[in-house]
């Protein structure tokens, strides 16, 4: 079977190279043809060696993921289905913004943390991505929005690993991706610009601070162990004090010096004013923080949740997710408010779905977290 290239970060292609007898110059150039010149074809690279070329035809391809459908907004969103094989397919979306192109890629088809406000979650898990089948969506993107733009220069400024799937249970095929988004010769983004999210995944939070450290998103979504056992299962596994402990020993290698923190509205589940003050006391009063005046250094993002029927909750209203807001930032912790993409193609926060060959059971496990949902101030539980 012939080699993918799209699975080598620098490093790893450097080896292959040496392997065919080539020097590791050839490597580089190799690399820059298929990511910063988006050719797959060997015998358009033409300051390699037709020596070179020619072992390259024999024994390697660069093999990019078929698209079965791309939908594009009103608001200039691009949401692409790229067919994985055996009947998986996943999801990836550009965002244009005045100042930024951001591109949200997937790392698994499906997803096992089955989060209750995830539609993904919901379609349960197939399998993991190879590195290949990361990076070839952000290979796609990039040289088509290029040539859809007419322009040359790089359209992608931003990678947020938000797609489908939880990154950090794919960690061996992540870290050589972000590595290829990272590099000069790769697509150059900042470690700023690259974003890992995560439902907390607390050691590979910690292998992730030292093998590649990128900017980190976690998706808390709740003031209290009790609540956030209900919507993020992982959280029985590693709970807020775990979690916050992990940020903790993430920031001192982080491109920034706050962890972004993904707090998903939920009508009367997680967004009133007593689940403000819990959660205000969390992040102030965490033990471990090294500035009690400032608590864990963060930045809170609410999403208004994207309703969709199976998961039978609904959005906070636009006044409660303002008000919500304010309290936050009167605490003195910075907040914004995420503006919704992309709902019109099912591309926003939460949509994504794909199509998924279950191995999970994750209905099965759905209605049982339903009913282990915590009541509500209304004294009844969330249900379809």
């Amino acid at each position: 079977m012939a080699t993918n290239l799209l699975d080598f970060d620098l490093e790893g292609l450097v080896a292959y190279c040496e392997q065919l007898g080539e020097k590791r110059f050839r490597a580089t150039q190799l690399f820059r043809w298929i990511h910063q010149r988006g050719i797959s074809d060997f015998s358009l690279m033409s300051d390699l060696a037709k020596s070179l070329r020619e072992k390259l035809a024999a024994r390697a391809v660069v093999q990019v993921l078929p698209v079965v459908s791309t939908h594009e907004s009103a608001d200039g969103t691009i949401k692409w289905l790229f067919d994985v094989g055996q009947g998986d397919a996943v999801e990836a979306v550009f965002i244009p913004e005045s100042d930024r192109g951001t591109l949200c890629v997937s790392s698994q088809a499906g997803c096992a943390v089955g989060c209750r406000f995830c539609s993904t979650g919901h379609q349960g898990f197939s399998r993991n991505l190879s590195t290949a089948e990361i990076l070839a969506q952000l290979w796609y993107a990039e040289h088509f929005l290029r040539r859809h733009l007419g322009v040359d220069e790089r359209v992608i400024s931003n990678v947020v690993m938000m797609g489908m799937g939880e990154p950090l249970q794919n960690y061996d095929a992540l870290v050589p991706a972000l590595r290829t988004m990272l590099d000069d010769h790769g697509y150059g983004l900042s470690r700023r610009r690259v974003t890992v999210s995560t439902s907390g995944v607390v050691p590979m939070m910690d292998r992730l601070a030292t093998d590649c450290p990128v900017a980190l998103a976690v998706s808390l979504h709740a003031p209290s162990d009790v609540l956030r056992d209900s919507l993020v299962p992982l959280n029985r596994k590693y709970p807020l004090a775990e979690l916050l402990d992990a940020c903790l020993r993430y920031l001192p290698t982080a491109p920034r010096d706050f962890v972004t923190f993904e707090y998903c509205m939920l009508d009367g589940l997680n967004d009133t004013d007593a689940h403000a003050d819990e959660l205000i006391a969390l992040i102030r009063h965490h033990p471990h923080t090294l500035d009690q005046r400032k608590g864990v250094p963060c930045k809170f993002n609410l999403i208004p949740f994207n309703p969709f029927p199976a998961s039978g909750l609904l959005r906070s209203p636009a006044d409660r997710v303002t008000n919500y807001a304010q309290k936050l930032s009167d605490a003195g912790i910075v907040t914004t408010v995420r503006k919704t993409r992309g709902d019109d193609i099912d591309a926003a926060c939460g949509q994504l779905a794909g199509e998924v060959k279950d191995r999970t059971h994750v209905t099965h496990r759905i209605q049982i977290q339903r009913q282990k949902m915590p009541i509500t101030a209304s004294g009844a539980r969330y249900h379809d």
